[in-house]
């Protein structure tokens, strides 16, 4: 059976066989759509087992980005905490078997709400409310996690957060760009002299939004995915990029992607934020300096994707497509610096 561009059938089956428990020969894989990012499939084993496998992109990656054993790391040491995460079941750091490293962790059963036809098929409205409910409470159940508590006090380093990242991603934006951007270079420089006073460093997701969740029928978060960019910081980040990602029915669109949440039942952005500060207990004053932060990296996010679409990393893909990701790109960078100037 022919398996899908990024799964080696012979050699991951084996391995299979041989590292998770209960995995029984002959698998069928299949690629779950909707990731720009590292490639996540589908495994059906012959006893009727499900499991998820997660690898890098196919080419063009950025190391730092892809780093299968940290993911792994994060979720088993999560797994008995508060926070719902998919068990993790295995990693595989021999490059020999599928190209690159890949970890596997157990199917959970859920909806990925990304556009707004399956938030009205999948969800009532009450349960759309309380999926927003859920997304803000299991986001300060991550902000609650002593890192040391669950052995990740060196997953990262505990101070400067914003100082790093702003470090991180200028760098990645340079590494990916396809072209001169004079707002990602001033919205940078700008930042670097307003980043709020951090507090205690906890865990920070880097990219939490709601399709970056598996949700039941009730809308309850049942698993956090997507931790590639995870590391220790201020929380504040991932209040901020939430913004971002998330329309409420009654919120000007703030990036084009990210508008699932436009359906009715769905709560605002500012209800979204004021549930975060009475559930975490923490002060969201500068808030607005988050979100422009948070504009500003997903501008250079979306470049890396584009970069690695333009490359055939991804797939095939269409000249409109491509457009959209550039199109999105400057619309954030855009949305960063107007962000930025209402700071005063």
């Amino acid at each position: 059976m022919n398996a899908p561009s990024g799964i080696d059938a012979t050699r991951v089956g084996a391995w299979l066989e041989a590292h998770v428990t209960g995995a029984t020969a002959p698998f069928r894989y299949e690629l779950i759509a909707g990731g720009h990012s590292n490639l996540t499939f589908a495994v059906f084993d012959s006893a009727g087992n499900r499991f998820v496998l997660r690898r890098p992109p196919l080419s063009h990656a950025l190391a730092s980005a892809h780093d299968m054993a940290r993911e792994h790391r994060i979720i088993s040491a999560l797994r008995d905490s508060a926070v719902p995460v998919a068990p993790a079941l295995g990693l595989c750091t021999d490059e020999n078997v599928n190209g690159s490293p890949f970890y596997v962790m157990q199917f959970v059963d859920g909806h990925i709400i990304r556009e707004e036809e399956s938030a009205l098929r999948a969800l009532t409205p009450k349960a759309r409310h309380h999926a927003g409910v859920s997304l803000i409470e299991t986001m300060a159940k991550i902000h609650a996690v002593v890192p040391a508590d669950v052995g990740l006090g060196d997953l990262g380093r505990h101070e400067g957060y914003i100082e790093r990242q702003l470090k991180r991603w200028y760098g990645q934006w340079n590494a990916s760009k396809t072209r001169e951007l004079p707002e990602i270079d001033e919205v940078h420089e700008a930042l670097r002299t307003k980043i709020p006073e951090q507090g205690p460093a906890t865990i920070v997701h880097g990219d939490y939004r709601l399709d970056n969740c598996l949700v039941d029928d009730g809308g309850n978060v049942m698993a956090v995915l997507d931790w590639e960019i995870c590391t220790l910081g201020d929380p504040l980040a991932d209040l901020g990029l939430l913004m971002v990602y998330w329309t409420g029915p009654d919120d000007p669109i703030a990036a084009k992607a990210f508008v699932a949440t436009q359906a009715p039942g769905f709560m605002n952005r500012d209800e979204l934020a004021r549930r975060y500060a009475e559930v975490s207990g923490r002060d969201i004053s500068q808030l607005d300096f988050y979100v422009s932060f948070a504009f500003w990296k997903l501008a250079c996010i979306l470049e890396g994707v584009y970069a690695r679409y333009k490359a055939g990393a991804m797939g095939a893909t269409d000249q409109e497509a491509l457009y959209l990701f550039k199109e999105q790109v400057e619309m954030a960078a855009a949305q960063a610096a107007l962000t930025l100037s209402r700071l005063g």
